[in-house]
């Protein structure tokens, strides 16, 4: 898996306009192309009297599966863009379906290219999109004349903080991104004058909602 791994944790819908023919983009989170085929019957039976149902999903850590459908559009004016607009992004584990509802006008090529990928591109706008990362979890035990340094050290650097016990010392869980590990560490010791005790513990997938993380058991 690459150092930042983008996902869909919550699906959403986009819609606009063009020359009276209304796209519609659903989006969804999905892990296989069951998943993602199953999806896409649920949308085209929503939407079953709609003229096209176009769609295009991504899966896996590296886009190892890709696939994309016109359905009866001109070729590389619906499936292609869609899909591009979530290869560009970065935006893996997800299928979106673009329904149109044909207003009465030929949009051209290019006009149908711009209508599908901003359908997309709305959708995304209206779901949650999150940052998959890799992350250690550091232990820290301090006293509290040093917690103020501390919290302006976890603060600058964005660390996440687990949990937090405040007893005759203070015991602070953080999760710190892995490429930061090292310096964080360092700089802990530095601004502590060696006296915070740190415990390096095992390595985790997380990704960060509303500040809050979210821990994953495995990588994908």
């Amino acid at each position: 898996m690459t150092e930042i791994y983008r996902f869909t944790w919550q699906g959403g819908t986009g819609e606009l306009t063009e020359k009276k023919s209304r796209f519609i983009a659903t989006l969804a989170p999905v892990k296989s192309e069951e998943e993602a085929q199953a999806f896409i019957e649920q949308i085209k039976k929503q939407y079953w009297d709609a003229r096209h149902n176009c769609t295009a999903f991504t899966i896996g850590s590296r886009h190892q599966l890709t696939r994309c459908s016109d359905d009866g559009e001109p070729a590389g004016t619906a499936g292609r863009p869609m899909l591009d607009v979530l290869l560009g992004e970065d935006i893996h584990d997800t299928c979106v379906v673009v329904t149109r509802y044909f207003g009465g006008t030929l949009l051209g090529t290019g006009g149908l290219v711009r209508a599908y990928s901003g359908a997309v591109r709305e959708a995304l706008k209206a779901a949650v999109i999150l940052e998959r990362q890799k992350g250690i979890r550091l232990g820290i035990r301090t006293d509290y004349s040093d917690v103020g340094k501390i919290q302006y050290l976890i603060g600058q650097n964005r660390i996440p903080v687990l949990s937090s016990s405040y007893t005759d010392s203070v015991l602070l869980q953080t999760l710190v991104p892995e490429p930061l590990f090292d310096s964080f560490a360092s700089a802990l010791t530095e601004g502590t004058a060696g006296k915070a005790a740190l415990t390096k513990g095992d390595a985790v997938w997380y990704a960060l909602q509303d500040g809050q993380p979210l821990l994953f058991d495995r990588e994908e």
